[in-house]
Formats: structure tokens, C-alpha cells, sequence
């Protein structure tokens, strides 16, 4: 797998975020995720956004993260939010996402970020067992979602004390 950055309406991140828009839709019924997004969100130094290419060059995987800090949505000063994790179903059980995961939380600590955290739903035990397993806990509601029943917040701390 080749991890490369690129901009977040780069066209693979666009079909990418066409498909998981999609499986937002068939798992909640929707229109998919509603949260604003400005590609310049992703922009270094403030953000991130990553595809992982297969050994044909196809996209198969993608995240990013962007800054955010104390706002009226529930964020606070130094959090990095992770938005648009996504693997195909036909390159999921690879350990793609825990790839893309880990190379996002190694950007937002260079960057200054204190915190990774991100929202995700019900409906999607196994990105819950992702976060959960990769040291993720459940915090306070945040984001365009805080308020839905379906929704869960997790966050991580980037720089723990003594490491």
C-alpha cells in the first residue's frame, strides 16, 4: 500500500467520499454525513488528507484530519477531528484503516494538535471497535451530530503525559 497526501477535492478523495457518502446513506437511511466540509479544512498545517493506493494504483482508503478549536459545537482549543474514514469493502480486513489512522495521528502531533477526536454512529460497530482498540475513549458530544440519539464522540489524547 502507498499512503500519499493529497487535497481533499482531489478526484480519488471524491469518488472515495462518494462511496462512504453512500454507505452513510444505506446504514442510517439518509443523505449521508451533513457536517460542512471546506477543502481548505485539509490544508497543511491545519489538516490533512490521506488515500491509500493498492498495488494497481486504485484508491482504497482515506481519512483526514482537521483542526478544530473552542467553538459552540463542543470542541476545545488543540483538537485534531478525524472526518471521512473509509476503506472499500473489498480491501476492508487489511488493517487499511488502522494504516490511515495511525499516519493521521502521527500528522496531527507534528502539527501542535492535543487531541484526536471524532464522531461516528450506532451503526457502525466496526469503526467503534477500531477507535476503541486503538486507545480511543468516549467523550463529551461535539460536531453537527451532538444532538442525534445514533451518534457517538470518542477522543484520544495525542501527547499523553510521560511519553
Amino acid at each position: 500500500m502507498n499512503v500519499r497526501r493529497v487535497a481533499f477535492d482531489h478526484p480519488d478523495a471524491v469518488k472515495l467520499n462518494d462511496e462512504v457518502q453512500a454507505e452513510y446513506h444505506v446504514r442510517y437511511g439518509d443523505g449521508g454525513d451533513a457536517t460542512a466540509l471546506d477543502p481548505a479544512d485539509f490544508d497543511p498545517p491545519n489538516g490533512v488528507y490521506f488515500i491509500a493506493y493498492d498495488e494497481n494504483d486504485s484508491p482504497v482508503a482515506t481519512g483526514g484530519w482537521r483542526a478544530q478549536d473552542a467553538n459552540g459545537e463542543g470542541n476545545v482549543d488543540g483538537d485534531a477531528e478525524l472526518k471521512r474514514m473509509f476503506v472499500v469493502g473489498s480491501a476492508r480486513g487489511r488493517g487499511l484503516a488502522r494504516r490511515i489512522l495511525t499516519a493521521l495521528e502521527d500528522d496531527a502531533r507534528a502539527a501542535g494538535r492535543v487531541r484526536m477526536v471524532l464522531e461516528t454512529g450506532t451503526k457502525q460497530p466496526e469503526a467503534i471497535a477500531l477507535y476503541t482498540s486503538s486507545g480511543y475513549e468516549p467523550c463529551g458530544k461535539f460536531g453537527y451530530y451532538r444532538f442525534h440519539e445514533e451518534s457517538r464522540c470518542f477522543a484520544k489524547p495525542l501527547n499523553p503525559a510521560g511519553v
